[in-house]
Order: structure tokens, then C-alpha cells, then sequence
């Protein structure tokens, strides 16, 4: 029995190894394909990113002004 609970250790142990190694990979070549992003790029990156969050607060913004907007008329 004991050497059951051993084994199965062992199994596992060895396919988190594996699965550890994969990982490890899959990062390198990731890693290997990326490269730094121009000074254009980079800014039309801030420009969307920038855009975005105005957009999702200025929604945020009016939902709240309409539950407030029904909570008062009540």
C-alpha cells in the first residue's frame, strides 16, 4: 500500500516536472518573438489604452447617474 502512495508521488511529481518544462518553453519562444515597440507605436498604444478607460468610466459614470437619477424621484 505504502508503495502504491509512493509511486503515484512519483507520477505526479514527474508530470508537474514536465508540465514545468513545457511552461519554461512556451516563455522562451515567446519571449524570442516579442521586441520592444517603437516610440509610434507606443504611443498609439497609450492613446487607446487612455481612450478605454474614458470610455468604461464615462459609462460607469451615467449608469450611476441614473440609478441615482431613480432612486431620487422615488
Amino acid at each position: 500500500m505504502f508503495s502504491k502512495i509512493i509511486s503515484g508521488f512519483r507520477k505526479g511529481l514527474k508530470n508537474n516536472i514536465y508540465k514545468l518544462k513545457q511552461f519554461i518553453a512556451e516563455c522562451r519562444r515567446v519571449l524570442r518573438v516579442t521586441r520592444k515597440p517603437s516610440k509610434e507605436e507606443f504611443k498609439t498604444i497609450v492613446k487607446v489604452s487612455g481612450l478605454g478607460i474614458l470610455f468604461i468610466g464615462l459609462i460607469g459614470f451615467i449608469l450611476q447617474m441614473i440609478k441615482n437619477y431613480i432612486i431620487l424621484r422615488k
